[in-house]
């Protein structure tokens, strides 16, 4: 066996310890770039307490998705502001603007050399300033990821900027951030977390470390994510996905995704849905298919073990099938009121080309089995 680890050079966890985010960042720097999300003013006491420490900061709004062009000219303006680090404070898109703006202060080319599937995906030449990244969502696990997703608008596409050197060197996660998430946010990053967990459990590129870190967090899953859904104030819950956020970037970061995630790149370039949304919509279609079709070809495969073992940890029942486990998946989304395709724009006559790009993303290299069109055709009519 042979496989390769990274993750983020420290994780600091715990509820309070964004207190200390100042002390941290005043070790790599004097002039922070400060990204937010489209309200800056919920990161004023951010601004305030770097100030205490005489760090100047250059703030950057991120409203929705950080696009190719708001990022290449807030680099600009971040590095005319002569920024030395970068804290990201907020959720995914927030975190994929923050690792961008990081790699785009020290390697000044164009951003379409460093883009995959739309530019030319060359490798970064420098070391990316240093990067605090600290969520306020649980469930992308960007925190702890080698990549940066951005949507290109007229590429009608979300793409990755990624390098190994894009991990942040800090990933600072405090669940007490995570406590005004509204239900809906909660469920869409939520089976975010849930999904990537999967995905990497059951990937042609899992390992024995991305599994033990599955585990974990699929168990936290399958009580907290209802609950926190519930009862936002629930801090016990919030904590334990806050982990589970985690735990899902370092096994994605490790063990690459699959169907689901392949879809998400085309659905999410071209129709207005976040991300988690996108990904729970597809969820129990993809296991089933994947199930299905890992009988019909590959019945000695360890995935059908792995989707076996997923099953059980989410219903806490032992000696139960796989199938089980889409049961449960369905019913949590509907208890989390997700939403089918169609409810998002799609259109049946769009089935055909959202296949054939998903087909070709690079999420789609770890799902068990390559999937043929009809059938990744099929799992977009039974999520419709």
């Amino acid at each position: 066996m042979h496989f390769e680890f990274a993750t983020a050079a420290k994780i600091v966890f715990g509820p309070g310890t964004a207190a200390s985010i100042p002390d941290m960042a005043a070790e790599f720097g004097s002039t922070v770039c400060l990204v937010t999300g489209g309200s800056p003013e919920r990161a004023q006491w951010v601004v305030d307490a770097l100030a205490e420490k005489q760090l100047s900061t250059h703030v950057v709004s991120i409203s929705g998705e950080p696009t190719t062009t708001i990022i290449a000219d807030a680099a600009n303006a971040a590095r005319n502001a002569e920024c030395d680090v970068v804290i990201a404070i907020g959720g995914g898109s927030v975190l994929d603007a923050g690792k961008a703006l990081a790699a785009l202060l020290t390697n000044t080319a164009d951003l379409f050399d460093y883009l995959e599937v739309i530019g030319k995906g060359l490798p970064l030449t420098e070391k990316p300033a240093p990067l605090i990244a600290v969520p306020t969502t649980s469930g992308t696990g960007s925190e702890v990821t080698a990549n940066a997703v951005l949507l290109s608008p007229e590429h009608g596409v979300k793409v990755s900027m990624r390098s190994a050197d894009m991990i942040p060197n800090i990933a600072l996660i405090d669940p007490e951030l995570t406590l005004s998430m509204p239900p809906e946010v909660t469920a869409s990053t939520g089976m975010d977390a849930l999904c990537q967990l999967i995905e990497a459990y059951v990937s042609n590129k899992s390992n024995p470390m991305t599994d033990c870190i599955c585990r974990e967090g699929l168990y936290r899953c399958s009580w907290a994510l209802k609950t926190a859904y519930d009862d936002g104030s629930e801090i016990t819950a919030r904590g334990a996905m806050a982990m589970a956020g985690m735990f899902s970037g370092i096994a994605l970061a490790n063990a690459k995704l699959g169907a689901v995630h392949g879809f998400a790149a085309p659905l999410g370039g071209e129709f207005n849905a976040p991300h988690g949304v996108v990904c729970a919509s597809l969820l129990p279609h993809v296991m089933a298919m994947n199930i299905r079709a890992l009988k019909e070809r590959e019945p000695d495969s360890p995935a059908l073990d792995a989707y076996t073992e997923v099953a059980a940890i989410l219903t806490g029942e032992y000696g139960i099938g796989a199938e089980d486990g889409i049961t449960w998946v369905q019913e949590l989304c509907e208890d989390l009121n997700i939403p089918g395709l169609k409810e998002m724009g799609v259109k049946t006559e769009d089935f055909a080309a959202l296949a054939d790009k998903a087909a070709k993303a690079s999420s789609m290299k770890g799902n068990p089995l390559k999937l043929t069109k009809a059938e990744l055709v099929e799992i977009l009519e039974r999520a419709y």
